[in-house]
């Protein structure tokens, strides 16, 4: 990030934080320099404790490279979009009487791709998408315009634990599928007609190892071409179509 950029979604500074806190914005994520002290600091901290933000200690150089100003030990992001808990968004669709449909992504930090998941998500009848409070895409401006404004449509869950909201949902019904080329199944071999979670993962190393041990089940894209793997959003585009197309709302 360019220090002479200003953006709409960045604060920076301990009262002004402060005050953002108690005024009830929706923050992204909070930066915090290490080993920073003092009592206006510690009052900061409390509050970000108090309302379980989201918060990284990280080394005053990386709050620099952000911005040149008076900075105080703290900068942050104002999300452009609230964060639903994923109890209560599945409990809605329950009672609307539809078949659930998540997608969850395991480390996907490029901000276009996430926007684009998102944007396909909304398209094929998506109720939503989990992302870890750490390790995501930093949900921004530039987000909601890749998402084409999905992102203030399409409900948003924030978990602190993705192993705890797997259990979660597992426990409530819903199948787990990765999508992975290390998968034996093809995609076209699951039956995505019952409650699903479509796990997606890094471009890096694909979907942790933890949380393909928990999936029900795993699926890989067929390729004929020359290239082993996609782009994670065109893999998540496919998947998606897939799940539409076995529930007979996306029939060509």
């Amino acid at each position: 990030m360019n220090p002479n950029d200003s953006t709409p979604d960045l604060i920076f500074g301990i009262k002004p934080v402060l005050e953002g806190i108690r005024n009830g914005k929706e923050f992204d994520k909070i930066f915090l320099q290490k080993g920073a002290q003092g009592d206006a600091f510690q009052e900061l901290f409390s509050e970000i404790r108090n309302h379980e933000l989201t918060y990284q200690h990280v080394p005053i150089q990386k709050l620099n490279r952000i911005t040149r100003k008076n900075h105080q030990g703290v900068v942050a992001f104002i999300s452009p979009v609230s964060f639903l808990p994923i109890e209560e968004v599945l409990q809605q669709v329950y009672e609307r009487g539809e078949t659930p449909l998540f997608v969850a992504l395991d480390r996907v930090t490029d901000v276009r791709n996430f926007g684009a998941i998102v944007r396909t998500a909304e398209c094929m009848g998506a109720h939503g998408v989990l992302i870890p409070e750490k390790g995501a895409a930093q949900v921004n401006g530039d987000a909601v315009k890749t998402s084409a404004g999905a992102l203030m449509r399409l409900p948003l869950c924030r978990v602190r634990f993705m192993k705890e909201a797997f259990q979660y949902l597992k426990d409530s019904g819903l199948q787990i599928v990765g999508i992975s080329e290390k998968a034996n199944n093809k995609l076209s071999e699951v039956d995505f007609s019952t409650p699903t979670v479509i796990v997606m993962g890094s471009e890096e190393d694909g979907i942790s190892p933890e949380y393909l041990k928990m999936a029900n089940t795993s699926a890989l894209i067929p390729m004929p071409g020359d290239f082993d793997s996609l782009n994670v959003s065109v893999a998540a585009g496919m998947a998606l179509y897939e799940v539409a197309r076995q529930r007979g709302t996306a029939d060509l």
